[in-house]
């Protein structure tokens, strides 16, 4: 099956820490890193995108993205 995740957070090191962590959990990006201001909050804001696949498994929406 071929997962799909929309990573998103601030823009500071917690936001690099879980793009990281899912890295090296087997996770690869997909596409460009994106990025929007928060008006309410006052803050920037990252998106990124990361995809992965897994061999032997059938997609069901019941899967836990992060599990994986």
């Amino acid at each position: 099956m071929k997962l799909y995740r929309f990573l998103t957070g601030p823009d500071d090191a917690s936001f690099c820490h879980k793009v990281t962590g899912a890295l090296n959990k087997g996770w690869h990006l997909y596409g460009s890193p994106t990025y929007a201001y928060d008006a309410e909050a006052k803050i920037m804001k990252c998106g990124q995108t990361v995809v992965k696949d897994v061999e032997g498994k059938e997609y069901e929406p019941s899967v836990k993205l992060s599990d994986y």
